[in-house]
């Protein structure tokens, strides 16, 4: 008997149904195999065409469905810094070449602005708003980005979150039809005001690079081409704080709307602060605002003494404008609120669509004609056309840019005063 005994099988490398090779080893004769043939049925048995038949749809059916998903509108993504979100920023970007500029392409970081102005309202402000926008504050996120490119400020509605799930849901709907929102992270809650304001500056300056921030309440009538003129001008102060400014004696009786419990802090009267309805701070003190740290800042009851004393701390320039404040509607008013008897409009949803209806308010030229000649000889006069408006045959023009280009706004008001 040999020693080894080698049987060749099918693993054996070469091709199936070749004759295997004869081995060394043995000492028999390897027979040949019979080559294997496989036999495919003609006949296709009838659940694999049923199988087959249910693919096909299953197919179709994904493929209509994907193309009618590519087709739809898309939902215009939301541009987050943080946990603060700008809800108009996509529309901006995607949109800029339909008004005619193609200089800003995809999501813009920062965009560079004349002013940013903070709309504060709350979840229960739902007829505020639509008040605004049926009055001064644009509708239509094309006519808001008209507006922004017309005057050089951005307008937002400033709100918080809510832990209930049927305001958020109400607000998701409003942002999706409007798109202007800045949302910020902090629990809305008139109490938490202060908190809020702070919130709003610092993630206004992570948004946006603005050489003015604005907060204002939804409560005001304004005039976005007149708030334009005056930031506009030249300042030899870098750290302003623009608003109406005033003193009053500190409450200190619980009862009292205006209580203020760390009133013995402050004494008797209260220092020179700006109405809370709207007022102005110029980047250089909102880029120290939002350096700071939270829990650094001390808060008050009221947030307007809150901001007052921030102001003192850092040794801003204030600047008392009485425009901001109107009463009612003038040639140069710039906010109108019922100052005293209200913080903003007394009964403002109604009251906004009547100051609108007066042509004072809302038709008046952007500056009187006696001003006319200061507007075009203003220092940061004159590379952009931001407001054109007509009284008694007499143009007013509102520029803002280069006192270079001041021969060339000249010659615009030339041609337009011939036309």
């Amino acid at each position: 008997m040999p020693l080894f005994f080698h049987r060749s099988s099918a693993s054996s490398c070469g091709p199936v149904g070749s004759d295997p090779l004869p081995s060394f080893y043995s000492s028999k004769p390897v027979k040949p195999s019979k080559p294997f043939y496989s036999f495919s049925s003609t006949r296709t048995p009838l659940p694999l065409l049923a199988f087959s038949l249910l693919c096909l749809f299953i197919g179709l059916a994904g493929t209509l469905f994907a193309v009618f998903s590519i087709r739809r509108n898309q939902p215009l993504p939301v541009f987050r810094c943080g946990k603060s979100e700008d809800t108009f920023r996509a529309f901006y970007s995607s949109d800029s070449t339909k008004l005619g500029d193609d200089s800003n392409k995809g999501l813009v970081d920062r965009p560079k602005l004349l002013g940013l102005v903070g709309i504060q309202t709350g979840f229960e402000s739902g007829e505020r708003r639509a008040a605004l926008r049926s009055t001064w504050f644009p509708s239509d996120p094309e006519d808001l980005l008209r507006l922004e490119q017309a005057t050089g400020l951005g307008f937002r509605f400033v709100i918080g979150k809510s832990k209930d799930a049927k305001k958020m849901a109400m607000l998701e709907k409003e942002i999706e039809k409007y798109r202007d929102f800045m949302l910020i992270d902090v629990e809305e809650e008139y109490l938490k005001l202060p908190y809020k304001t702070v919130a709003f500056f610092k993630a206004a300056f992570k948004l946006f690079e603005a050489d003015y921030y604005v907060k204002a309440d939804d409560d005001i009538y304004l005039r976005p081409d007149r708030l334009a003129t005056l930031l506009a001008k030249e300042r030899s102060y870098s750290m302003t704080y623009i608003g109406c400014m005033k003193k009053g004696p500190v409450i200190t009786d619980p009862k009292l709307k205006w209580y203020e419990k760390s009133g013995h802090l402050i004494g008797n009267e209260y220092f020179l602060h700006a109405y809370g309805p709207i007022y102005v701070l110029s980047a250089e003190v909102v880029a120290s605002l939002a350096a700071a740290r939270n829990n650094s800042l001390r808060m008050f009851n009221n947030e307007d003494v809150t901001i007052g004393s921030w102001m003192l701390a850092m040794n801003v320039h204030h600047e008392d404008n009485r425009a901001i404040c109107d009463p009612r509607c003038t040639p140069t008013s710039i906010a109108v609120w019922d100052i005293p008897r209200c913080s903003g409009l007394c009964n403002p949803a109604s009251k906004l669509k009547e100051l609108h209806k007066i042509g004072m308010c809302s038709r008046s030229p952007t500056l009187p004609p006696d001003d006319l000649k200061h507007s075009i000889l203003l220092p940061r006069a004159v590379t952009k056309l931001s407001g054109i408006g007509r009284k008694n045959n007499m143009y007013i023009i509102i520029f803002i840019g280069r006192r270079d280009d001041i021969e060339d706004c000249c010659a615009i008001y030339r041609s337009i005063r011939r036309g």
